[in-house]
């Protein structure tokens, strides 16, 4: 059977995505951090298509690992995610990414692989968007900045929207098989920046400065004023680089202190910029969560990985990342997954995807 993405399996079964009222707050003493909402992990993904599938399981069957897709975007925030995940490939020149090898994996064995990329967009220079370099390379936007500009038409057409926190990985690690990507350098860490700055005003952004207001770091903010109130960053959105302490301090470079930073980043409690921590698994690290979540840090962790959770319809790690206090929790199945048999869907009890919990 063909593989056919689910954007085309949702618009042949009819089903209209519209869009969730915005969270009631009853009162301004509400802030950032008391909330808790549901997010997509790897947002822009597309399932690998059958036959190439296929052949990474020949090859490694621990690939099942990569069997899961998104709806697009805006379809998510509709449904009512407010945090997305987007993998980004620096390609200063253009063309670099233009043609994965599973393309010709695909006609080798006499098949005709999916239309990719008619538009040409990766020829485009600037950073991109997609999983794994030759393998796992379809994405509802190959271009960042694209994906940007989606996100912005969205906000504008939902006043009132709680944040979309965004985590960003700046992939160039070399996999066996795949090209070699561009190194994220601190010149090109920058340029995440630039593209962001080049879609969103100061004004539809949560960055570091704001949040750091009159003291000296963005830690001492934190533990001793807290986040922002959620109503006076109603419709905007914050980046958070999600890499170790390599490329944070690379980024860090470029912003001294995160000073005109656009992007917050994941130090570790401790460090002064630090305020916001990602810890993938809310089982092993239940106590340090809730540690950091009662001191004011904003955590995000995962409630499934590897779609393993939702092969056998495991729960513990969804429950335990709720009961953790982790304000933002991600998950591949949002929906059940279309690609193998599973009842598993990751929402709070009531069917939505964000809650207050102060």
């Amino acid at each position: 059977m063909k593989f056919i993405p689910i954007i085309c399996s949702v618009f042949l079964l009819g089903i209209i995505f519209i869009s969730k009222p915005p969270l009631k707050i009853q009162n301004d003493t509400i802030k950032l951090n008391d909330i808790q909402i549901i997010g997509s992990h790897n947002s822009y993904k597309i399932a690998i298509e059958e036959p190439l599938f296929n052949l990474l399981l020949q090859k490694d069957s621990s690939l099942k690992s990569l069997e899961y897709e998104h709806i697009p975007l805006n379809d998510q925030l509709n449904l009512g995610l407010r945090s997305l995940e987007l993998d980004v490939f620096d390609d200063p020149d253009g063309s670099y990414y233009s043609n994965p090898k599973g393309l010709d994996f695909i006609k080798e064995k006499g098949l005709a692989p999916l239309p990719f990329d008619e538009e040409k967009k990766l020829q485009e220079p600037g950073l991109k968007v997609f999983h794994v370099q030759e393998f796992d390379f379809r994405s509802h936007h190959l271009l960042f900045k694209e994906a940007l500009e989606e996100l912005k038409i969205w906000s504008s057409s939902n006043i009132g929207h709680t944040p979309i926190i965004i985590t960003l990985n700046a992939k160039d690690g070399q996999i066996p098989q795949t090209r070699k990507p561009f190194p994220f350098t601190a010149k090109a860490l920058k340029n995440i920046d630039k593209e962001i700055r080049e879609v969103f005003s100061e004004e539809q952004l949560i960055v570091p400065d704001l949040v750091r207001g009159n003291f000296n770091t963005l830690q001492e903010a934190i533990l001793a004023n807290g986040w922002p109130n959620l109503n006076d960053v109603k419709n905007r959105f914050m980046f958070v680089l999600d890499e170790g302490d390599t490329k944070a301090d690379a980024y860090i470079s470029n912003f001294p202190n995160l000073e005109g930073a656009a992007l917050f980043v994941n130090k570790e409690e401790g460090n002064p910029t630090s305020a916001f921590r990602i810890i993938n698994d809310p089982i092993k690290n239940f106590d340090k969560i809730k540690n950091l979540v009662s001191k004011g840090y904003l955590v995000r962790t995962r409630a499934d990985a590897n779609t393993k959770e939702a092969r056998t319809n495991d729960y513990k790690r969804f429950e335990k990342a709720k009961n953790s206090g982790a304000q933002i929790i991600t998950t591949d199945y949002y929906m059940p997954s279309k690609l193998f048999k599973s009842d598993f869907k990751v929402s709070f009890e009531d069917g939505t995807f964000e809650k207050i919990q102060k």
